[in-house]
């Protein structure tokens, strides 16, 4: 009779073992087929809008770990090494908070902060596999590099932000000067896909099937350079001047270089070469520091 009992107890802890673990199953293979048919969406929604997906497309679609939440701080957030990005309730569809509104149904502003910060997780994907870089991305990281130690250890800063004219030199950590770089480069793509979107909802068309449109486009880089909007930030490692200022933002002088913007059309926006020699033709007619001349030649 015992042993009954026992073999009727080991029979139902195999029973119950067994459907936990189908269910443990059941789950993995769930949530991967819904972060890859989100990530499906997001790449056929950029393509649709002629958006840059190069990039995008080397990552695995389960790399990014998507959040959505009420932000007032920022229009969003991502932390490198948790590879989680936390977007705005708004961005998710219905505002529902549990997956991504369909591209074509933001404005050039939202998808403008959405390509800023999957930027992010596409420099955190390459950080991620330093060590074992792919033929395509390493050459970007090497880059990165660096353009960190050369460009962004010494910056100069814009310590109030309404008094562009005003600046004060700061020599960067490694992490501050990472983040930096990181800050700026990000902040080109974005205004690259917001220039993009606003030019093709007026035609209606791919801007690089327009050569007036082209024309634009570099246009609108050339003004962006000379009035110094693409230029990034970085916060403080020192908590007292953090309790001064959250964020320091780099000075006009301090923004992107034409290098760092020529090789982030190349590897990342995946333009034309042509186009891009052109857009730097036009653009290095913009008076350079001296330290980014001599940054760029080293780089070069």
């Amino acid at each position: 009779m015992a042993h009954a009992v026992i073999r009727s107890v080991m029979l139902l802890v195999c029973v119950c073992s067994g459907l936990v673990a189908e269910a443990a199953q059941l789950e993995h293979d769930r949530v991967p087929a819904s972060v890859g048919r989100m990530w499906h969406d997001l790449l056929a929604g950029a393509d649709g809008l002629h958006l840059p997906t190069t990039f995008l497309k080397v990552m695995p679609p389960d790399f990014i770990r998507f959040e959505f939440d009420d932000l007032r701080t920022y229009a969003a957030e991502y932390h490198p090494g948790e590879h989680r990005m936390v977007l705005n309730r708004s961005l998710s569809f219905n505002a529902a908070g549990s997956t991504l509104r369909p591209l074509a149904k933001m404005t050039s502003k939202e998808l403008e902060v959405l390509f800023h910060e999957l930027f992010h997780a596409f420099i955190d994907w390459l950080v991620s596999r330093e060590q074992d870089p792919s033929p395509a991305a390493g050459p970007l990281l090497a880059f990165a590099r660096a353009q960190q130690a050369c460009r962004y250890q010494e910056v100069t800063i814009t310590p109030v932000l309404q008094r562009a004219h005003e600046t004060e030199v700061r020599y960067l950590t490694e992490g501050e000067a990472w983040e930096a770089l990181n800050e700026t480069w990000a902040v080109f793509i974005g205004w690259a896909v917001w220039n993009q979107l606003e030019l093709q909802r007026k035609i209606g068309d791919s801007v690089w099937q327009q050569p007036r449109q082209m024309r634009l486009w570099q246009e609108r880089l050339e003004q962006a350079l000379q009035k110094g909007e693409l230029r990034g930030y970085y916060v403080p490692e020192d908590s007292d001047e953090r309790r001064i200022a959250q964020k320091r933002f780099l000075a006009p002088a301090a923004q992107i270089s034409i290098d760092e913007v020529t090789t982030l059309m190349r590897q990342v926006l995946g333009l034309p070469d042509e186009f891009i020699a052109q857009s730097k033709k036009r653009v290095d007619r913009i008076p350079k520091a001296s330290k980014k001349d001599a940054c760029e030649k080293l780089s070069g």
